[in-house]
């Protein structure tokens, strides 16, 4: 993992204990709060999924990128 991608990564999970926090501070009715927190969940688990799939296609093109530069000459 590159210093890019973890800092995106911190500033992901960052973002999201903040998120997490501020709705729990808020003055809302618990069924509210309790629906806040499961919406910033899921946006966090979809930005979680999103950047996982990033990563595997990189790391799948340097994978294909060594392959061919290091095929067996026929």
């Amino acid at each position: 993992m590159n210093n890019g991608s973890k800092v995106l990564t911190a500033l992901i999970a960052g973002a999201a204990v903040g998120a997490i926090l501020g709705v729990l501070f808020a003055p809302d009715k618990g069924s509210e709060t309790r629906k806040k927190i499961n919406e910033e969940g899921k946006k966090m688990s979809d930005a979680l999924k999103d950047k996982y799939n990033q990563m595997k296609e990189k790391m799948n093109a340097v994978k294909d990128d060594m392959e061919q530069k290091h095929e067996p000459f026929a």
